[in-house]
């Protein structure tokens, strides 16, 4: 079984931004077109979240600000990549020189081959829950848990995805934890690479908060 995924991937060489500002982009657009489509900022009209895959994301890669859209988010960064002439934030102003847009559709599979990828930005793996329990393993059972957090995202992305594989999954993990800045709070995180028998698009955001420019992965190391 296969499906095809439709991406769009917008990018703002021009506008040097830090990491850590995918938040800030995130606000920047869901406020600028907040009209437009929950799809924008996961936010439904009366304010309650959107529990799903985000399927637009927000994130800075090597300093350049990159806009992911996937499926019906594909389709509608296309629809307003024509309207954004500039970017604004925390109050300054940024005016769009150039931007570069890319349209594709990829044909997701079950694939028997292991393949790697690498984290871009800090993978966020762990719910309240799995944090109490990794902060009392030791350093085996840390691995096991990542390592069933990361197939997890993987198949949890896959379903939203209405893709739906037999094959089992299976995973070599190699990260190691770093401390990030979270809505001004100091959160765990990881950042390395992992291994896997499954295709996954370029850009593309696991575990939580992807929405935000986290956990974004790349066959290519960066």
């Amino acid at each position: 079984m296969s499906v095809f995924l439709t991406i769009t991937r917008i990018q703002f060489p021009d506008i040097p931004l830090r990491s850590r500002d995918g938040h800030k982009l995130r606000g920047f657009f869901g406020n600028l077109f907040k009209e437009h489509s929950p799809l924008l900022h996961n936010h439904f009209e009366d304010g309650s979240l959107r529990y799903a895959y985000p399927l637009v994301q927000y994130k800075v890669i090597n300093k350049i600000p990159y806009l992911i859209g996937l499926q019906k988010g594909a389709h509608l960064l296309i629809d307003l990549f024509l309207k954004v002439k500039f970017l604004d934030i925390d109050g300054q102003k940024y005016t769009i020189l150039s931007k570069n847009i890319a349209h594709q559709k990829i044909e997701l599979f079950e694939s028997h081959d292991i393949k790697t990828y690498h984290f871009l930005t800090p993978w966020m793996a762990l719910n309240q829950e799995n944090f109490r329990k990794y902060m009392s393993f030791d350093s085996h059972k840390k691995v096991l848990l990542l390592k069933k957090i990361l197939i997890g995202n993987v198949l949890s992305f896959y379903k939203f995805m209405d893709f739906r594989i037999s094959t089992r999954l299976d995973a070599l993990v190699s990260v190691k934890p770093i401390i990030t800045n979270f809505k001004n709070q100091k959160m765990l995180a990881f950042t390395g690479h992992f291994a896997i028998n499954a295709i996954l698009p370029e850009y593309i955001g696991l575990g939580k908060s992807v929405s935000r420019g986290f956990g974004t992965i790349s066959s290519k190391r960066k």
